[in-house]
């Protein structure tokens, strides 16, 4: 239910508290819902979903049982192999054999017990595609649409879009949806496919203020939230906690603040920290990512830290060891009319697509621009160490912008002229022209674009091997008639820039846990009470990034592993809670609860 702390007795009792709304957090108090438990979730602002409301919504789980439908030669072997050899020695294998061994349960069991349902691709390759065990489908799942309107008034609760990945005032698209906008004019099937959509999305503006049509990460997280409302879950917004109380029996309480009320809450089975990672403290980020302001984070507003020096108080430490301490992807940044600034990711849309290519600030290539955005981040830090690239320059042609568009210039976009005037895009009518406006060595990024001509001719890059993956070609355009599905010439006039930054999109740096989710202390103590998941907890992939939703899909899994393990230790050392909820009091949700939103 929705209220407010004033609302709760001081010393009010709850089987598990969950510190964060994000995709993890959700999913904690959700499997802990199933169980009869009586939950709270606090949230430190006003909307909940984390980032994971901003992200695609892909949840990487290997050998569910809806892998079958498009792959069902994968084996729990081969998925092994993989994480062997893409993460190593840089987390405890210990942990990935729990998410393994426990992953298809947990998807089994939000599947039947929640409203949040999933779908495969027929191709959705892991990002390391070319290490042992790797495999073009299955393993990534992706929460099926859902209509919004089913919440209620608790829609005011969803964190909304990022404007940027919407069109037509905030209506959200998806992969299904592009073809069809880009092609409306061109065949009566997708047109009436993009009147119904906009139509609806008029309607939901009048009627709800917002689109009800959710996809992806906002999909994922209504799902769950309609799940809590069902459940009688609590949730609290625009709430903090202040202090965690540990007894002899480890983490028993804590004290919560919210618009000046203060309350002190009584927890049988523990907390579960989810509060979406250390990105946005001061502090840790210093110490962390230096030389990353944190205006560059793509993350959610949330990720302050706060509840870190909370579980640090009572022991809790960050484990050692990971190849980095967070997530990257290049961003581009653009001030918005509101004079907040947009910082838009470049995953997948444009820097691998034929017709493009990134420079330095010399105007040379550094990085292969077909690779994952995470590797593109590691790589431009690297480089820059030894020749400026931040920013670097994401460049195409009057062709590649068209067709492709350019980070938050979209495809087929007419109305270039404030992207230029507000210096979001560079345009050259020349590539002397750009290279002066942009301040690069004109010879330089000359050759620059005569090699990737080349490269575009033969479809062969000598110098980073672009497009040589499954992962990498399926990042280019499948319809390019060239040899290779990432390069293509640049070559018509006039040329065009943008700048990109490299910025965190996820913590990977959390607190030690072992394989129940449960926090340790600095001698690899379990501190009783005490949970992480998602970005909080450690990495179990030790800040590598092999494949797509590896933060959400252990998110997902440990979730699941701290939920039993709190509910089944409020049973045994507070025995039922006061609250009267029947386990599994909510029965598998009705077809047209769950039926894809169109």
């Amino acid at each position: 239910m929705r209220q407010t702390l004033a609302d709760l007795r001081d010393g009010e009792a709850f089987d598990l508290v969950v510190l964060g709304a994000g995709g993890a957090g959700l999913s904690a108090a959700a499997f802990a819902g199933i169980d009869g438990a009586r939950v709270l979730v606090i949230e430190s602002t006003a909307f909940v979903g984390g980032t994971t409301a901003w992200s695609a919504g892909t949840t990487w789980i290997p050998l569910t049982h809806l892998a079958s439908q498009v792959n069902a030669d994968d084996t729990a072997e081969a998925a092994r192999t993989f994480l062997d050899a893409a993460v190593g020695d840089r987390a405890d294998p210990a942990l990935r054999a729990a998410f393994l061994r426990h992953g298809a349960e947990a998807v089994a069991s939000v599947e039947r017990h929640t409203h949040l349902k999933y779908r495969v691709r027929p191709f959705h390759p892991d990002y390391l595609s070319e290490l042992p065990g790797s495999t073009l489908c299955g393993r990534a799942l992706e929460p099926l649409p859902f209509d919004g309107r089913l919440l209620g008034d608790w829609l005011a609760l969803l964190r909304p879009p990022l404007p940027e990945f919407t069109v037509l005032g905030g209506m959200a698209v998806d992969r299904d949806d592009i073809p069809h906008l880009l092609g409306w004019n061109k065949s009566a099937k997708s047109f009436a496919y993009v009147v119904r959509i906009v139509l609806r999305h008029a309607i939901d503006r009048l009627r709800h203020g917002r689109g009800t049509r959710l996809l992806m990460g906002q999909a994922l997280i209504a799902r769950l939230l309609l799940t809590l409302r069902e459940q009688g879950a609590s949730v609290l917004t625009d709430t903090r906690a202040t202090a965690l109380h540990r007894d002899a029996n480890g983490v028993s309480a804590l004290t919560l603040e919210q618009r000046g009320t203060t309350r002190r809450v009584v927890v049988k089975g523990g907390v579960v920290l989810a509060s979406g990672g250390f990105n946005r403290h001061a502090q840790r980020r210093a110490q962390m990512l230096p030389g990353v302001p944190d205006a560059w984070c793509v993350g959610a507003p949330g990720h302050t830290g706060g509840a870190h020096e909370l579980a640090e108080a009572v022991g809790a430490v960050y484990a050692p060891g990971a190849l980095s301490p967070a997530y990257w992807a290049p961003a581009s940044h653009r001030r918005r009319a509101d004079g907040s600034v947009a910082v838009f990711p470049h995953f997948v849309f444009d820097r691998a697509k034929p017709g493009t290519v990134i420079v330095n600030q010399a105007g040379r290539r550094f990085v292969n621009e077909s690779t994952s955005y995470h590797l593109f981040g590691l790589a431009m830090q690297a480089a820059h160490r030894e020749s400026p690239c931040i920013p670097a320059y994401l460049i195409t042609d009057a062709d590649g912008l068209w067709k492709y568009g350019l980070g938050q210039v979209r495809p087929h976009e007419r109305r270039l002229q404030t992207y230029l005037a507000d210096g979001y895009l560079t345009r050259g009518a020349t590539l002397d022209e750009l290279a002066a406006q942009l301040k690069l060595d004109a010879a330089n990024l000359r050759q620059t674009v005569w090699a990737m001509n080349e490269y575009a001719r033969t479809g062969v890059d000598t110098q980073f091997a672009r497009g040589t993956t499954a992962y990498q070609r399926a990042n280019g355009d499948a319809t390019w008639t060239g040899p290779n599905p990432t390069l293509g010439p640049i070559e018509r006039a006039p040329f065009y820039a943008v700048k990109l930054y490299p910025g965190d999109i996820g913590a990977a740096a959390g607190f030690a846990t072992d394989d129940h989710a449960r926090t340790l202390d600095g001698q690899g103590r379990v501190i009783p009470g005490l949970y992480a998941c998602g970005n909080d907890m450690q990495s179990i992939m030790g800040g590598v990034y092999p494949a797509p939703g590896i933060t959400i899909g252990p998110g997902l899994v440990f979730a699941y592993l701290a939920a039993r393990d709190a509910v089944a230790r409020a049973r045994q050392v507070g025995g039922k809670s006061d609250a009267s909820v029947a386990p599994n009091a909510i029965q598998p949700p009705s077809t047209a609860s769950v039926a894809p939103v169109t």
